[in-house]
Order: C-alpha cells, then structure tokens, then sequence
C-alpha cells in the first residue's frame, strides 16, 4: 500500500508550534509510529526464527565430514606398514597355540 508524500508546510510564524494534546493528533502520530516501529522489530526478527533448511545444512555437513574420514581411512588402508599390522593382527587372532 503505497501513501501520499504530505508537503512540507514549515510553521507560518516564527513562534514553536504547539504540541497536540495527548487526546489529539499526537497520540495517533504516537501510535502509527509505535506501529511502524513493531513491524520493523518484527521484520527483522523473522529470519532469527525461521530455521526451515537447518536440519538439511546440517547433514550436508556431517555427510561431507564422514565423506572425509572415509578418505583418511581408505588413505591410511592402503600404505604398506598398516596392511601388514592389520594381517599380522588377522594371523595371530587365526592361530591356535598348542
């Protein structure tokens, strides 16, 4: 909804103008800007409370962090040193003492 720009119509006199008495226009001015105020808090507020898509970011994330540790292990699998303990590990856990 769009509003009419008001002119600017300065004070005829040089004297202050009065002030509305708190019944009159003031306490409507008072109010709308009151009004405007809230809706601009409560604008701002939204995003703070809309999460919608949090719960998806969140595993993406440890998708991506499982991703990565599989990679270390795959990496940490494949050297010549971890193969052999991990078989020597499997031969004595075989072996039975007689």
């Amino acid at each position: 909804m769009r509003r009419r720009a008001r002119p600017h119509h300065p004070p005829a006199s040089d004297e202050p103008r009065a002030r509305p008495d708190a019944f009159g226009t003031g306490l409507r001015n008072r109010s709308r800007f009151v009004g405007r105020i809230a809706r601009h808090a409560r604008s701002a507020l939204r995003p703070l409370h809309d999460e919608g898509g949090a719960a998806t970011a969140e595993y993406a994330i440890a998708t991506m962090a499982a991703v990565a540790f599989a990679g270390l292990l795959v990496a940490i699998m494949r050297s010549d040193e971890v193969r052999e303990l991990l078989t020597d590990l499997v031969r004595r856990a075989l072996t039975i003492d007689v």
